[in-house]
């Protein structure tokens, strides 16, 4: 059976409390899986071992973001005495919290000392909600929220969680040719699609001072990457204008990784054969989902010389477009991978009907033990 609720907006905010708490614990075991899927990709090669360490810290701070807006949301639709809204979700385009979600969560970290330290701490909630159940015969709605928050707050304050914009960081891995090679990181959660993305980026640095340490270069380097972190824009648009801002900086790999969209037949609309494929599955509670997980890359092929000022020339990357079709220029891609991660009931239905447009998309089925078996 799937969970019963009416949405009619493209943003709808979940104003039940028992939907959000659905809607939060579906997305606790997928983000739960993500882990898996990502080393299965190291076991067939599509990812390294690092690009595994760095791809699972960002999903579990994807999970630890859901679980404060689980706590903040807990109390959706009862009676707290205070009006404070409800999770607003993208049920068309992505099955995710919308980005103003994000930005009020960036807004609350930076106050979260402040309310923490004008709470009661969780044992004078507990103490007093004890009291009133047995005292009063009254269920504590008002103490439960409190406690919600100040859990909501407490999960800020720890921090490591997945914002808005998360600022590149590098990771050092070795020298070629008495440069140094570093792989570069950050992650945003795309305005116009409501989804995480991940980016990684191999870069050659020929500058004097190493890269992480340089104070003119760095600060410039995660302003620039931040500010280029739009799906909208095509890997080659972001990996150009990058090898053009950087003279000695020179980026050989640039991958996207997007988390999402999530369909469900509970929480958002789908059309065409997903949306066949999850009516029919007819999932349990918590099974009715499917997630997309796209992966596009974009290769240096070669280096040329390219002149600056009277006497003077700098490498400039030629990136490998896809081959195939002409794709590569429309997309800005080498290659772009595919693949949905889904319960095993709606796999058996999507594997008999076979539907066009999903033979060449990768499937990363999770069994009801929760491990995860990859078909092609």
């Amino acid at each position: 059976m799937t969970e019963d609720i009416d949405l009619t907006m493209d943003h709808a905010g979940l104003t039940d409390d028992l939907a959000a708490r659905r809607y939060f614990a579906k997305f606790e075991r997928i983000t739960g899986h993500l882990a898996r899927v990502a080393g299965e990709m190291e076991i067939e090669r599509t990812f390294s071992k690092s690009d595994v360490a760095i791809i699972s810290d960002y999903v579990a701070r994807i999970a630890r973001t859901f679980r404060a807006l689980s706590h903040k949301y807990l109390l959706t639709g009862r009676d707290t005495g205070v009006f404070f809204g409800s999770l607003s979700i993208d049920r068309h385009e992505s099955g995710f919290p919308v980005f103003a979600e994000l930005m009020k969560m960036a807004n609350d970290a930076q106050q979260a000392d402040k309310h923490l330290a004008g709470m009661r701490s969780a044992e004078e909630l507990k103490d007093e909600m004890v009291r009133q159940i047995v005292g009063e015969l009254t269920i504590p709605t008002k103490l439960q929220y409190a406690m919600s928050q100040r859990l909501y707050y407490e999960q800020l304050q720890r921090g490591e969680l997945f914002w808005a914009t998360n600022d590149a960081q590098a990771l050092w891995t070795g020298n070629t040719d008495a440069r140094r090679t570093y792989m570069l990181h950050w992650g945003v959660y795309d305005s116009q699609q409501n989804v995480p993305t991940i980016y990684l980026m191999d870069v050659e640095d020929t500058g004097d001072v190493a890269l992480p340490k340089d104070a003119r270069r760095w600060p410039s380097v995660q302003a620039h990457l931040t500010a280029q972190g739009s799906a909208g824009l095509k890997l080659l648009t972001i990996a150009q204008g990058f090898d053009r801002d950087f003279d000695d900086i020179h980026p050989k790999r640039l991958r996207r990784i997007h988390v999402g969209p999530m369909y469900s037949s509970a929480f958002t609309m789908q059309s065409g054969p997903i949306r066949e494929v999850l009516e029919e599955a007819q999932g349990a509670v918590g099974d009715d989902w499917t997630l997309a997980w796209t992966v596009e890359d974009l290769h240096s092929e070669r280096t040329e010389l390219e002149k600056k000022g009277w006497f003077g020339s700098v490498e400039r990357e030629i990136f490998k477009l896809d081959p195939f079709g002409g794709r590569g220029a429309e997309t800005g891609t080498t290659s772009i991978e595919r693949a949905i991660i889904l319960p095993q009931r709606p796999f058996q239905v999507l594997a008999e009907k076979q539907p066009a447009g999903f033979r060449d998309v990768r499937k990363f089925v999770v069994s009801p033990a929760g491990r995860v078996v990859s078909y092609r």
